[in-house]
């Protein structure tokens, strides 16, 4: 079963918006056995939308749109979708019942007659009820396909897609088992890993496919199958991970969570220890922090951070020495341990993690070369700490940091 995500927005074409959109409909569609075969993204414009309709109606079982459904004159998707139908919009009863209810309950004021506009609904379709806001889903059905427009507000599209698109596509096809697992691989390039599993990748069975998914710093491997018994496939990857595992067990850190996050990992991991965590940063100015705290549940293991930017910061909050910097540097071992050992008394933690270096593209306030970064761990019985030269890219040295502390703290946690 194939499908195709339409995305519909001037603004996603200037790059005022990211389309997170298709990722979510995309996961949501593949748990279900339903293949995404492509993703387009139009502008505003009826004629672009008709002919994306009918190039995606030629290609694909299930075609999804999203954006284009508010209640102003650029919004045009609901009446170019009647147009491409043959259609007519007509006044639904029951997506009007549903704006009023939620005009009445979060808005207060009149109700505008553009606003009552958008309980209109090709006469052809389904609605699909909006409980976050009032433009409603459209469902349509041709030919043994299926249409379906959503509106483009991120947290509106995932519920109609949780509570309405994936029960019914469920319901109308019987669709085989789609698995993906993905490995995560530190410390060795992607060339120098295929030359590694170039045996193990070449006797994989037909029905198993294997992806390279490089990033500064780290690698995934996926391993994707598909097939019409659940337990057949899930038993088949398993018995190609466990083959795979031995060659590269020196790089490898564990199977990613279905958030695809080495910090979900490492929450699990810590949890299941009754372990805490805290960090302190520098260059990577919080973002270490954030990989945490952007999953629900992370203040069971994470109990804080701090972003001690400056050089006085760290003398002030983190009673770095100001002998130490001086001597050593503020991107040192010296410093970046004595920030994660602080940071782990201070929160009263098992763990702590502390980064510090140039980023670029200046030097700043240390002398080392742009790109160093020392990343320090420190436990309940010691504290150390690596260096490390990332290159003069900025984003990249942040971006690279940030990988390489996640990887020593799985390293460390997992000795457990």
């Amino acid at each position: 079963m194939l499908a195709e995500i339409i995305t519909i927005g001037d603004e996603l074409l200037i790059g005022q918006v990211i389309d997170t959109n298709s990722a979510f409909i995309a996961k949501q569609l593949n748990k279900i056995g339903v293949s995404v075969y492509q993703i387009t993204s139009i502008q505003d414009d009826k004629q672009q939308i008709l002919e994306a309709l009918k190039a995606a109606e030629r290609r694909v079982d299930i075609i999804i749109c999203t954006g284009g459904l508010g209640p102003t004159k650029d919004d045009i998707t609901k009446k170019t979708i009647a147009e491409y139908f043959n259609d007519i919009l007509v006044k639904s009863d029951v997506v009007l019942k549903n704006i009023e209810d939620i005009w009445k309950q979060h808005v207060g004021t009149k109700l505008l007659q553009v606003n009552k506009d958008q309980a209109l609904i090709p006469s052809k379709s389904h609605p699909l009820r909006n409980k976050l806001g009032t433009a409603p889903g459209i469902w349509i059905e041709k030919s043994e396909k299926v249409f379906i427009s959503l509106p483009g507000v991120p947290y509106e599209m995932k519920a109609l897609i949780d509570d309405e698109v994936i029960p019914k596509l469920k319901t109308k096809y019987k669709c085989p088992f789609i698995l993906h697992k993905t490995m995560l691989v530190y410390g060795i390039g992607e060339s120098a890993l295929a030359a590694k599993i170039e045996d193990w990748e070449n006797n994989l069975p037909k029905h198993i496919k294997l992806a390279y998914l490089p990033n500064l710093g780290k690698m995934r491997l996926r391993l994707s199958a598909k097939g019409n018994s659940e337990a057949l496939i899930k038993r088949e990857v398993a018995e190609q991970i466990n083959k795979l595992i031995p060659l590269i067990k020196e790089e490898y850190a564990g199977v990613e969570d279905e958030d695809g996050a080495v910090e979900v990992i490492i929450a699990k991991q810590l949890l299941q220890l009754g372990c805490t965590l805290a960090v302190a940063e520098s260059c990577t100015g919080g973002a270490l922090a954030q990989c945490f705290t952007q999953h629900s549940g992370a203040s069971a293991i994470f109990k804080g951070g701090l972003v001690t930017y400056a050089t006085q910061s760290k003398i002030d909050i983190l009673k770095v020495s100001k002998l130490d910097i001086e001597k050593y540097s503020v991107v040192s071992s010296s410093v970046a341990e004595a920030m994660a050992a602080q940071t782990r008394r201070m929160f009263k933690t098992d763990y702590a993690i502390a980064t510090t270096g140039n980023a670029g593209p200046e030097k700043g306030d240390s002398n080392a070369e742009v790109g160093t970064v020392v990343i320090a761990i420190a436990t309940k019985t010691k504290v150390y700490s690596q260096e490390f030269n990332f290159g003069n890219s900025r984003l990249k040295v942040i971006t690279k940091a940030i990988n390489k502390a996640l990887e020593m703290l799985l390293k460390e946690i997992f000795k457990n």
